[in-house]
């Protein structure tokens, strides 16, 4: 057996269910003498903390007594680990690769610039027959938060998530840190990871979509002002907020007027601190991430 050690690090809160068959389906990895399994409790009020403990006895499991955010979680839980590579898991994911402990291990060793293993991400609630893919593994400007794997030297090189960015783009933020410090993003279709949303159900949430959409606006906003050449910001702004417009208000969407307003003065109050956290790409820097495959978020299977 590898004398590596790997981490299977998950934050978690108020969704027992979900988590239970996330640790149901890897607790064959997280008995391995070579990995542990950290579950770290944002403050959950459903007996997730106990219930881990009792069903789960090799699981480490953390918790704070009040919620701090998933993104608190991650950096404590990278921060404090030991192991040579970082599994992050969502507590609603899970692998369906058979052997991806010596994917990732064998993957590493293969390719040193390699910082972060973006998975190949299936959504669905419903497991899948045909895993087949005909993807190459291929470098990428960025990864999926629900299922990827950090070499802990390249975690280290970079500063830790954003917690004031709440909820999106902090794989954007650690994405564009690692190019500033020649680490790589590497795509690695043969590393398959379930995400056991329904996407149709999570679209019907009026509430739920606006919330996201605004983050996720947010987020985009929130990175170029922190990383791109100010020359290129009011483009991309312009560009970002047209396509609002075009895609959406001008085709009778008016649902996301007030999450577009609201998105926008969350960029004016974050201001200060995109300021004084901005880490500026050079424009070789800059010209190098455009030419970048883009992050692979979603897959479905081949017919």
């Amino acid at each position: 057996m590898s004398n590596t050690t790997i981490a299977i690090l998950i934050s978690t809160k108020n969704r027992k269910s979900d988590l239970g068959i996330t640790l149901r389906k890897i607790e064959k990895l997280c008995n391995r003498n070579d990995v542990v399994c950290v579950v770290f409790d944002d403050g959950s009020t459903d007996g997730t903390y106990e219930f881990v403990q009792h069903h789960f006895p090799k699981v480490i499991v953390h918790r704070n007594q009040v919620s701090k955010g998933y993104l608190y979680c991650r950096n404590k839980m990278l921060n404090e680990t030991t192991a040579d590579y970082a599994i992050s898991l969502d507590d609603d994911a899970h692998f369906l690769t058979e052997n991806p402990i010596e994917i990732i291990e064998h993957y590493f060793d293969q390719n040193s610039k390699c910082g972060v293993i973006a998975g190949r991400i299936f959504w669905d609630i419903v497991e899948i027959e045909n895993k087949f893919s005909n993807d190459k593994p291929q470098v990428v400007k960025g990864f999926v938060g629900c299922g990827h794997v950090w070499r802990m030297s390249a975690w280290r090189d970079i500063p830790n998530y954003p917690e004031w960015f709440q909820f999106y783009g902090e794989e954007s933020f650690a994405s564009i840190q690692l190019l500033k410090q020649d680490w790589e993003i590497h795509y690695v279709p043969e590393l398959l990871v379930q995400h056991r949303v329904n996407r149709i159900e999570r679209v019907k949430s009026k509430k739920n979509v606006a919330f996201r959409y605004r983050r996720s606006l947010r987020a985009d906003w929130f990175n170029y002002f922190l990383f791109f050449p100010y020359i290129e910001i009011p483009r991309k702004m312009a560009y970002s907020i047209w396509m609002q417009f075009k895609n959406k208000i001008f085709k009778g969407n008016l649902k996301i007027i007030r999450p577009l307003f609201l998105a926008i003065i969350d960029l004016i109050l974050a201001m200060p601190k995109l300021m004084k956290h901005r880490n500026s790409l050079s424009s070789e820097e800059y010209e190098k991430y455009l030419k970048l495959n883009e992050a692979k978020i979603y897959w479905k299977p081949e017919n």
